[in-house]
């Protein structure tokens, strides 16, 4: 046997340690199996040489599988991804892979393999590397030429558990090197190719612990997540969970049964009963019940074909319509009682073996495998397996859903006794509501009637409370002394029947008898009743269908009926609703007699103030008699000594008034003679000159006409003055006449001239005159003069009064300063403004009197019309003038006169009068 591809030592043992510093390096560079076992591959091929070299990996069904594969140039076809079956490789040859780790090596061209075992079969303990030759089965040749194999070598793979010394190893797969070409295989390479399967065995068992991890993670993120679910409070989540369950076991449906609440939650693919089963729900069906009971507390049971189980033969039936085989179900206990099963569901799947060449197990016992060609094979019906992982995640998932069902149990359980206690409460709260509601109707009435005496509106709110609390149709109150219905309250579109009379024949007096003794009438169905036709009738007139009835009673005497109408429907009265329907009768009789008793008393106070008013009139009429007989008596003595004055300086006003011009035309002759006679005579007589000299003759001679003229200017004024008084006093004028206001306003201020007239004290008012184009006014004269007079004299007193004496005091230092130098005062000038306006129509006339004084309060401006009140110190008013003016104005006058006054604003009367009086003026 030749060799090819042989290296020198030096480089065949860089090659080795490059080769184990890959694979190690790969190993602790990744923690992906396939990848490390792709790499190893290609670089084992290199490092031998050879043609192929693959792993192969074996089933628990014994066959196996090529899962890695490395070929140089194509020299041999590529067996990966194909399955060769479990007997070729006899079970002998296994047991040495395992026990011995035996090496082989096969060299077809002369027949021979040779055999390495690590260690010893029968002891175990480790065998120096020697390759022992013999002769190989002529069927291994021909399979291997079939494979078109010269030469091959095959490594065992063990796997080790390394959380577990004392376990034993398995024969995970084998390292195989295949030679298109005869080659020897020498002690070195046999030794590098154990190691490097020692550390393909290295990374298995790290690839299992890697899945170990992650599967346990896996597991508890699962249970973490349905615990989370099963105990999430208030409400279980039971349909979350049992879908996140079905998700952890790969299922495509499942449900969970609760057996005593009957409750059934589904998700993904369900089976269903025939229709020939009694029962919809397969957990119901007596099969499954029996099934079920034999069940202890924590068994688990699991299936990959449920078609095969003896005992599902009839429940099979229900997964017939559905792709589901594998079954998995998870009974629920609590204390050994059975509460529910959970049930996870896998589908059936094909499958598609790719096989090293066609399988023929009746020719494979007899003829070698001659040909590897690709063959597929299918299988229908495949259901994968329960792993143990999967039963012990069901085990785990088992007390979370036991518990979980029980606490939902346990917090319905609750939930209903809460609701039990609180429908209880409730109807005891709905109890004390209505007691505590009729006794705040009750309540509300008799505040009522204590805080109106109205009768009618007592009646009225004692059918409103007792319709909206019984919540019937209508509430009436029958009076019998009227025969009809006073009041009523209605709740929907039903027919009035305030003022209905009742029909005499209905109700006999044997009614009213029974009614006085305290008879309550109480009818649940008119329709049905004990009553006459004439009743029966006359309450369906009025759309009755049921009717309550209390009297009231006054004393010993029905006075009338509270009545509560149904005319919806029939009504059954409860012993609570007529209890407070009596009550709310005595209530009505206690409103009724409070009502007499106050009609009696609103009678006897009407009557009382009717003789108060009218002794109020009398001794008002007395008082304005009183007022008017004064304010005649004074103004009539007023008006006679005016006149009389008037007339006595008059006479001799005249005659000193017609006899100055005369007086100065004799005096200006004098004059006239006595400058001739010095024209003439320019040196008189020493007697005459001393004379001359002593009484200053030309002085005289010059002063006298000025005094003949100031005489005639006092006469003038004289005059004027008796006119003016003859005028205001109006002795002659004494009718209603059309007369000049402006020329009696001139007058009244020429009168008062003397206190608009200043002094060291007080600087004077001024009055300032805004007539307008009035016409005459048909009035009395005299009268409305004296309300000029009282008006103005009125403002006079309030600008020297003022608000006291400081203004007065500064003003008058600046008194001098005006007179010569027109000084501004410090203060407003004291002023009286008088305006008269006519209105647009011509039919009225306004007059205004205003000053600028200190105003006055609302308080003494409401009064400043009455009689008697006055603001004066004691002994300057009487209180009349005012009052007698607004007397003056209104009544005679038929005007209007209004005070405008605010403090340190000043003063406004407004009177306005009609121009003519649309009637005639009572005087």
């Amino acid at each position: 046997m030749t060799f090819t591809d042989k290296p020198n030592g030096l480089q065949q043992s860089l090659d080795q340690g490059s080769l184990l510093h890959q694979m190690i390096n790969q190993i602790r560079r990744s923690l992906d199996l396939q990848e490390i076992l792709t790499t190893t591959v290609s670089q084992v091929r290199l490092f031998l040489g050879a043609d192929r070299v693959k792993v192969y990996r074996f089933d628990t069904d014994g066959s196996g599988e090529v899962i890695a594969e490395s070929i140089h140039d194509q020299r041999l076809p590529s067996l990966l991804g194909q399955r060769f079956p479990a007997d070729d490789i006899p079970q002998k040859a296994r047991e040495m892979f395992l026990l011995a780790q035996q090496r082989s090596i096969v060299d077809v061209a002369n027949g021979k393999i040779g055999l390495s075992p690590l260690q010893s079969k029968e002891t175990g303990k480790l065998l120096r590397t020697n390759i022992h030759y013999r002769q190989v089965d002529p069927c291994h040749i021909q399979y291997l030429k079939a494979m078109g194999v010269q030469s091959s070598l095959v490594v065992p793979i063990l796997d080790c558990d390394p959380q577990e010394q004392s376990a034993k190893p398995n024969l995970w797969g084998l390292l195989v090197s295949h030679q298109s070409e005869p080659r020897k295989i020498l002690k070195r390479e046999l030794k590098v190719l154990q190691q490097v399967a020692d550390q393909v065995a290295i990374a298995i068992a790290q690839s299992n612990l890697l899945t170990a991890a992650r599967t346990k993670q896996e597991r508890e993120a699962t249970i973490n997540r349905v615990t989370t679910l099963l105990h999430k409070l208030p409400t279980v989540q039971l349909q979350g969970a049992l879908e996140e369950v079905i998700t952890a076991f790969n299922g495509t449906g499942g449900r969970l049964y609760i057996e005593q609440s009957q409750e059934l939650y589904t998700w993904g693919d369900q089976p269903t009963l025939p229709d020939e089963l009694d029962n919809s729900i397969i957990e119901q069906d007596p099969i499954w019940q029996n099934w079920m009971a034999e069940f202890k507390q924590g068994n688990i049971w699991a299936t990959s074909d449920l078609y095969k189980e003896p005992h599902l033969r009839v429940l099979a039936l229900a997964f017939r319509s559905t792709q589901i085989r594998g079954l998995m179900v998870i009974p629920l206990h609590y204390r050994e009682k059975f509460i529910g099963v959970l049930s996870i569901f896998r589908s059936e799947f094909e499958t598609e073996i790719l096989w090293a060449g066609r399988c023929e197990q009746n020719r494979r016992l007899l003829l070698p495998q001659l040909s590897f060609e690709l063959w597929r094979e299918q299988k229908k019906g495949q259901s994968h397996e329960w792993k143990p992982e999967d039963i012990s995640l069901a085990q785990a998932l088992y007390d979370h859903f036991s518990m979980a069902i029980q606490q939902q149990h346990m917090f319905k359980q609750v939930q209903t006794l809460n609701a039990n206690l609180e429908l209880r409460v409730q109807e005891q709260t709905y109890e004390l509501e209505k007691s505590l509601l009729f006794t705040k109707v009750l309540k509300q009435v008799t505040e009522h009637i204590r805080r109106t005496l109205d009768f009618q509106t007592t009646l009225q709110s004692i059918v409103r409370e007792v319709r909206a609390l019984l919540n019937s149709d209508r509430v009436v109150i029958f009076e019998l002394k009227r025969k009809s219905v006073i009041v009523e309250e209605i709740n929907g579109n039903w027919q009035s029947v305030l003022g209905v009379n009742a029909p005499p024949d209905c109700f006999p007096d044997e009614y009213t008898h029974l009614y006085s003794q305290g008879r309550i009438r109480s009818i649940n169905n008119v329709s049905t009743a004990s009553l006459n036709n004439c009743h029966r009738y006359f309450l369906q007139s009025l759309q009755v269908q049921a009717t309550l009835i209390v009297p009231i009673n006054t004393g010993i005497e029905v006075w009338g009926l509270l009545i509560a109408h149904e005319c919806e429907t029939p009504r059954d009265w409860q012993d609570a609703e007529i209890d407070l329907l009596q009550q709310l009768g005595d209530q009505a009789a206690i409103a009724i007699q409070q009502a007499q008793l106050y009609e009696q008393t609103c009678n006897a106070e009407t009557e009382a103030r009717n003789q108060a008013a009218q002794l109020e009139h009398t001794l008002h009429e007395l008082q304005e008699t009183q007022t008017k007989l004064i304010h005649t008596e004074k103004m009539s003595g007023l008006g006679q000594l005016v006149a009389g004055v008037a007339h006595e300086i008059n006479n001799p006003v005249n005659f000193i008034y017609a006899n100055l011009c005369h007086a100065s035309d004799y005096t200006e002759q004098l004059l006239e003679i006595l400058r001739l006679y010095q024209l003439h005579y320019p040196h008189p007589h020493s007697e005459i000159s001393a004379a001359i000299k002593a009484m200053d003759f030309e002085f005289l001679v010059e002063d006298l006409p000025k005094i003949m003229t100031s005489m005639q200017v006092g006469s003038d004024r004289i005059r004027s003055i008796v006119l003016s008084l003859r005028s205001f006093s109006r002795l002659d004028e004494a009718e209603n006449k059309r007369v000049d206001l402006h020329e009696g306003i001139d007058n009244t201020l020429l009168i008062l001239q003397h206190r608009l007239k200043g002094n060291g004290d007080f600087p004077g008012i001024e009055v300032i005159k805004d007539y307008g184009n009035i016409p005459r006014v048909e009035c009395y004269a005299g009268q409305m003069n004296q309300v000029f007079m009282n008006i103005i004299s009125n403002a006079i007193d309030a600008l020297e009064m003022g608000n006291g004496s400081k203004r007065d005091e500064e003003n008058a230092q600046y008194f001098s300063a005006r007179r010569y130098a027109n000084a501004q005062y410090k203060y407003p000038m004291p002023t009286i403004h008088i305006s008269t306006r006519v209105s647009a129509d011509n039919s009225r006339l306004l007059i205004r009197i205003s000053d600028n004084g200190s105003g006055m309060t609302e308080e003494v401006k409401k009064r400043i019309f009455d009689p008697f009140y006055t603001t004066k110190p004691v002994g300057k008013g009487t209180g009349l003038g005012l009052a007698i003016s607004y007397q003056i104005i209104v009544e005679k006058h038929g005007g209007i006169m209004e005070c405008i006054s605010e403090p340190g604003k000043g003063t406004e009367f407004w009177i306005e009068i009609p121009v003519k009086p649309p009637a005639k003026i009572d005087r």
